[in-house]
């Protein structure tokens, strides 16, 4: 006799005990991954840090971090956590301050592929960030040393190490060289 596992909430995923394992929700089922790598973290925090400033310094909205909970739908829950992401001043204002999961999909999510993530997996983020209302998606590729900035999931704009990366209508201002996002700091 087949059984159906059980489906869980955003609630449930918020209740469960640190296991030291970065969790979401597709559809109600968990999925768990592996924390990061050094690289995945330094690159991650470059693209939390730079777009950071141009926030601050024009009232743009709000900049997360990594892990940071979406909550893109209900019953199912599906809920993710991107490696950086900023919130226009609009929506943040509009959502108002917010302990738990943030409501909705952000303006731009950034994901960073690390060694142990499919290609695959990462489409499919793309896809549902899109699809929830993202306005900009990027992809930062370590191994590739490229980034691919998703409009829609036709419209992609794919960087290499000698392009600048920059927010767009979405993050006016910001820019960053994507060498910078990949050259390892050394003194």
């Amino acid at each position: 006799m087949a059984t159906t596992p059980k489906l869980m909430t955003a609630e449930d995923l918020w209740h469960l005990p640190d296991a030291g394992q970065r969790r979401e929700l597709v559809a109600g089922e968990l999925r768990t991954m592996s924390p990061g790598g050094a690289e995945h973290g330094r690159i991650e925090i470059r693209l939390a840090s730079s777009p950071h400033q141009q926030v601050l310094a024009h009232d743009l909205g709000e900049v997360f971090g990594a892990e940071t909970g979406f909550l893109l739908t209900r019953d199912p829950d599906t809920l993710r956590a991107p490696d950086a992401v900023f919130v226009s001043r609009e929506r943040a204002d509009a959502v108002g301050d917010v302990t738990g999961y943030w409501p909705g999909a952000p303006d731009l999510a950034v994901e960073v592929i690390s060694p142990n993530d499919a290609y695959s997996e990462i489409a499919e983020k793309v896809d549902t960030w899109l699809a929830h209302g993202a306005r900009i998606v990027i992809v930062v590729d370590p191994r590739r040393r490229t980034i691919a900035v998703h409009r829609s999931p036709t419209a992609v704009r794919h960087l290499t190490i000698d392009d600048t990366l920059d927010g767009e209508d979405v993050v006016p201002g910001w820019k960053v060289s994507v060498r910078d996002v990949f050259v390892r700091i050394t003194r």
